[in-house]
């Protein structure tokens, strides 16, 4: 059934509670395949980074990537999971062109990791438990390419180019509990979890996690049940959802469409469905499988993966400092508040001013163009703040030229523009703008005595020992400088000489 009309979001929430699960795949960051040697580079040409065991050919056999084991038990302790003692792989048959054994080498009752948790903070600090059901190992399919359609998908298209370099690739798939009881903060909830797990996925090093790259991407499950009652709904899964924000949006638009449908008195069908970023709308896929329908059964080319004791509680010794306790000790550190870091946070700028620090930056200084006009720039594109075209050394270099008093804000945020168009560095961008603040002496002078002379009756309020007026007769001099004068300096040179003329 298509939904043409949606109900408010109040309105859905007035009479359901929904319930959300959510699938987030991570690509691991081998050097290689999850069960061959093939390259896992990125911009090869299609099909050649393949082999006979990641092509699936008779009497090729796999072999499991040790660190893509080490990955997974390392995410599953990060995760307050329990590591098997003992687990094995398993085939999920399933036919898909992009999936050139017809059945992919996964987990299905026995993952690596299982019953763990992740603590997630909103945005107005209440902390959220989101138990894990389990995390598990897997293979990524290939990539289809369909062509002649309007839409890049398979409808209406004339043909579909196969592109297998990315089968095999490792993943993790990290699975949820159902999440309950969060109300009207479920989109919240959603893209909170969906950050915090990238922030530890990066911490750990097993993985880039870009997700505007498919490095790490989140299936959303939902499904509403009117309030008081138990017993969950039917759910619907967006696929392959690729940011932060359309975590939250799809969350958000699949509750009021699952309104719509049982207020209409229609029953939801049990399907996955497409995501559109342009409108934040999802629509219909395929209708989803059972785990019957996958018919899963042990894989017998892989002997079972048995992670020693002694090796989990050495990787567990071995963990980094994880994002929630690196946080706490920024905070403290950049001396900030809660509420402070809990906007750094939800702007993704906490890795970006660590690395502006780390090149040399005060951290008010960092904190300052990071949170201010770059946040704002961002908000404007509607893009991720780490996706901006600057990198934190060259925020560091502004902040350099704006303490040795070659750029004030005004200039500052001029060079930024320069930057973030292409037009090189910080310096390259000052040179060829013009930006440098004037701290010739004569020069300022000059502009002071132009700005005495064509505002008199300011100067004699200054002279009367009005000493605020002064700052009509900065702004006058930072207008006939373009805003390249030291406005500290244009006011001492007004004080001083009109003192003197006094």
């Amino acid at each position: 059934m298509t939904v043409t009309e949606l109900v408010s979001y109040e309105d859905a929430l007035a009479e359901f509670d929904p319930v959300m699960g959510l699938e987030v795949h991570v690509e691991l960051g081998t050097r290689t395949k999850m069960f061959c040697g093939c390259s896992t580079a990125l911009g090869a040409d299609a099909n050649t980074q393949t082999c006979p065991t990641c092509l699936g050919l008779p009497g090729s056999l796999p072999v499991v990537n040790a660190t893509g084991v080490e990955s997974a038990v390392r995410i599953g302790l990060a995760l307050n999971c329990e590591i098997a003692e003992w687990c094995r792989f398993a085939r999920k048959n399933y036919f898909y062109p992009d999936m050139p054994k017809n059945f992919q080498t996964s987990q299905y009752d026995e993952p690596i990791a299982f019953g763990g948790y992740l603590d997630v903070q909103l945005e107005d600090g209440e902390v959220f438990r989101v138990e894990i059901e389990r995390a598990h190992m897997e293979e990524d399919t290939g990539k289809s390419t369909h062509i002649g359609g309007a839409t890049g998908r398979i409808h209406g298209a004339s043909h579909s180019l196969l592109d297998y370099n990315r089968a095999g690739i490792p993943l993790i798939e990290i699975v949820t509990k159902p999440i309950t009881g969060v109300g009207a903060r479920a989109p919240e909830v959603a893209r909170a979890y969906v950050a915090e797990l990238r922030e530890l996925i990066r911490a750990l090093d097993v993985s880039e996690a870009r997700m505007e790259m498919g490095q790490m991407r989140c299936d959303v499950n939902l499904s509403l049940r009117p309030h008081g009652r138990e017993t969950f709904g039917t759910r619907s899964e967006t696929k392959n959802v690729n940011s932060l924000r359309s975590v939250e949006r799809a969350v958000r638009f699949e509750v009021q469409r699952h309104a719509a449908v049982l207020g209409g008195g229609q029953a939801i069908v049990q399907e996955t469905r497409h995501f559109h970023e342009e409108d934040g709308s999802t629509t219909s896929g395929r209708v989803k499988e059972e785990a019957e329908d996958y018919r899963y059964f042990p894989e017998p080319d892989l002997v079972p993966v048995a992670p020693s004791r002694e090796w989990v509680e050495k990787l567990r010794a071995e963990l980094p400092e994880l994002p929630r306790v690196r946080r706490n000790r920024l905070r403290e550190e950049w001396g900030i508040s809660e509420h402070e870091m809990q906007s750094v946070l939800n702007a993704g700028a906490v890795g970006l001013i660590v690395a502006t620090i780390d090149a040399g930056a005060p951290s008010d200084q960092a904190r300052k163009w990071w949170m201010g006009e770059l946040a704002r720039r961002a908000n404007e594109q509607e893009a991720e703040l780490g996706d901006l075209p600057i990198t934190p050394e060259q925020v560091a270099r502004l902040c350099a030229l704006v303490a040795e008093g070659s750029l004030n804000d005004k200039l500052a945020r001029q060079t930024i523009e320069g930057v973030l168009a292409g037009e090189g560095g910080p310096d390259e961008v000052v040179d060829k703008r013009g930006l440098k603040v004037v701290s010739d002496e004569g020069a300022l002078g000059k502009a002071v005595d132009e700005a005495i002379e064509g505002n008199q009756a300011i100067a004699d309020k200054i002279r009367g020992g009005k000493v605020a007026a002064a700052g009509a007769l900065v702004g006058a001099v930072m207008k006939a400088t373009r805003g390249q004068a030291d406005a500290a300096r244009v006011r001492e040179l007004i004080i001083e000489k009109l003192e003197v003329e006094g």
